[in-house]
């Protein structure tokens, strides 16, 4: 077992290096729990091997876990500190929220697919991560009542930006999400201030849909 644990240290070690830092990511907090939360943990047993390599893989219900670059990238395009409320869309393996827990204060991550919801709480107990907050729902709507975030994160691709989730942003809040068509999208960032919504682009990415009221419906 010391020894397992040893080879995945040394994977998340070498996933950091050559993924992650030498593709621009500098942040010392992204890369801090990059290289600590076990990656191989969220995925199924028969992947494990593979949850270090620099590409998406299967998590079940035509579901995805996001590559850890692309993890990496958002997380880091959120300017986190240790004091941020954090919305995530899209709870997915439970490894993104893994990974923003280790820096905010809170994360409140949704999820519409049931058995993906239970595996990802199961998960987030076993690792005793007790800053997040689980919901199984529609999460094109939000989480109103517990808003405005400091951060809102969308895992999946939207056809447009669910303006729900911007009317959810705190004033100096930031919001990164893929916006575009069913297969290809483009990375953005969403700034509110008090004179409005700001928005840059972080480049082309490809996200599973976002299914729900304020997304793609299931038959589009």
């Amino acid at each position: 077992m010391a020894q397992e644990l040893l080879k995945y240290e040394r994977q998340r070690e070498e996933m950091v290096n050559r993924q992650i830092q030498a593709r621009g990511i500098i942040d010392p907090n992204v890369l801090a729990a990059m290289r600590k939360v076990p990656r191989h943990l969220f995925v199924s047993e028969a992947l494990a091997d593979q949850a270090y390599g620099d590409f998406p893989l299967p998590i079940g219900d035509q579901q995805t876990i996001s590559q850890p670059y692309i993890v990496a990238e958002m997380t880091q395009a959120l300017e986190l500190s240790g004091k941020d409320r954090v919305l995530e869309i899209g709870t997915g393996s439970g490894y993104q929220a893994a990974i923003l827990a280790e820096i905010a204060f809170r994360v409140y991550t949704i999820e519409r697919i049931h058995p993906l919801f239970l595996k990802a709480r199961k998960l987030f107990d076993e690792l005793y991560y007790h800053n997040i907050i689980t919901r199984y729902s529609d999460g094109t709507t939000g989480w109103r009542d517990e808003s405005p975030f400091d951060a809102i994160i969308v895992t999946a691709g939207a056809p447009k930006i669910p303006q729900v989730l911007v009317n959810q942003l705190a004033v100096g809040g930031r919001m990164v999400l893929p916006v575009g068509g069913r297969h290809a999208q483009e990375l953005l960032k969403i700034y509110r201030d008090d004179d409005g919504i700001h928005q840059s682009s972080l480049g082309g990415c490809r996200f599973v849909k976002l299914v729900g009221e304020h997304g793609w419906t299931v038959h589009r």
